[in-house]
């Protein structure tokens, strides 16, 4: 198959993943009030209990899922996955009491996989001298779609009820089962001599885990995940304290709290672009380092549209950082580890994700909701600080 029609189709089976998480964990708390009967003093103990069972669940399989990808085909995985969380989907819509709704998320975790099987299918189609903006295509399309998701399931809540988008996610879920299996063909083997990384050197996770280039990406995946979860519960609500005063408050929290998305969807492609020309790992270095320096600054305003533009600038510079380290796990393994380097990958992204919101929390309690976006940009420069004094070790593989 042509690349360029490889990453059409792949684009557009990632806005539905992408949209059909989104417009759905937003409303979860409501969902559990509303349909399910949780008693409002309580939902948010169920809400952080289903939130987080789906991360839990989902770090274990992850790399399970990749081994068996790059044995039995990275096409059959991407079908697995497609369509277990259809299923997940369509069962999230039928549950009638909170503790189903926990399994329903537990089984998700369980089908997980998607996302990584995405990436590696393009990093195959993809010509070695487009990998960096296909891969900026991929991230910014899934930022766009976790930009839609809330708007279309906001939407859907007020006409239809909340179980109509459990049941839309389904039939997006399902459709793209439906690609991978008529359309979708197994991408094709690479040389494994011309990359830097053979695959007798990585037979299995913990070979891989030993090679230094790639363990220090997970590494780095991990607590990127972690920065992007410390600020999502606090955001809203550091938000909301600027515009107190300012009418449809819940409106402009939202448009504000999205400008990042609107940012990273606009500019993760040209970052893409940027790596391919100058090296994924320049490009890796300057968006952890720019990225840290903005949010840093994000402390500073207690103005609504200096934190907006704040808001804005940060996206434009964080896209940069998952396709850069992306295409560095592209560049260094052939296609019999593919799939499991970035089912590692996936992995330590969700154990980042378990990690963040509890830090998070912790620093905004005990020493002030700013401070969290200074701890944020000072872990994304000490990233960039630490992956340019080990460079010496990635070139030496």
């Amino acid at each position: 198959m042509n690349w360029k029609v490889v990453l059409a189709i792949l684009s557009c089976n990632i806005v539905f993943m992408s949209a059909s998480y989104t417009m759905l964990i937003p409303f979860l708390p409501m969902y559990l009030i509303r349909e399910l009967g949780v008693d409002p003093a309580s939902v948010n103990i169920w809400s952080g209990v289903v939130f987080s069972a789906t991360f839990a669940v989902s770090a274990v399989m992850a790399p399970i899922w990749g081994r068996l990808s790059d044995k039995k085909g990275k096409k059959l995985m991407a079908i697995r996955a497609s369509l277990l969380l259809s299923i997940s989907y369509f069962l999230g819509g039928i549950v009638t009491t909170p503790m189903q709704l926990v399994f329903m998320r537990m089984f998700q975790g369980f089908a997980a996989g998607l996302w990584p099987m995405e990436l590696a299918i393009m990093t195959l189609y993809a010509p070695r001298q487009k990998m960096g903006i296909c891969l900026g295509i991929m991230q910014g399309v899934m930022t766009a779609g976790g930009i839609i998701g809330p708007l279309f399931g906001g939407i859907l809540a007020e006409l239809f009820g909340m179980r109509m988008s459990f049941y839309l996610a389904s039939a997006a879920l399902f459709l793209n089962c439906l690609v991978f299996i008529f359309v979708i063909k197994e991408p094709p083997e690479e040389d494994v001599s011309a990359k830097p990384i053979k695959n007798k050197s990585a037979e299995n996770a913990q070979g891989l885990l030993k090679i230094p280039l790639l363990r220090n990406m997970l590494i780095y995946a991990a607590f990127v995940q972690m920065v992007i979860l410390i600020l999502q519960p606090i955001l809203t609500t550091y938000i909301s304290s600027m515009a107190q005063h300012i009418d449809k408050l819940v409106l402009v929290s939202g448009l504000v709290f999205s400008l990042s998305g609107f940012a990273s969807a606009i500019s993760a492609p040209l970052w893409g672009r940027f790596g391919q020309h100058n090296g994924f790992f320049t490009s890796f270095s300057w968006a952890l380092i720019t990225a840290g320096i903005c949010m840093i600054f994000q402390a500073l305003p207690n103005n609504l549209y200096l934190f907006a533009a704040s808001q804005f600038v940060v996206g434009l510079f964080f896209a940069g950082i998952n396709p850069s380290i992306n295409a560095i796990l592209a560049e260094n393994t052939d296609s019999h580890t593919r799939g499991r380097i970035f089912g590692l990958m996936f992995s330590a992204q969700q154990i980042g994700a378990m990690v963040g919101p509890i830090l998070g929390g912790i620093i905004a309690t005990f020493i002030g909701i700013k401070f969290v976006f200074i701890v944020s940009g000072v872990i994304l420069i000490a990233i960039s600080l630490i992956s340019r004094k080990h460079r010496r070790e990635y070139v030496q593989i």
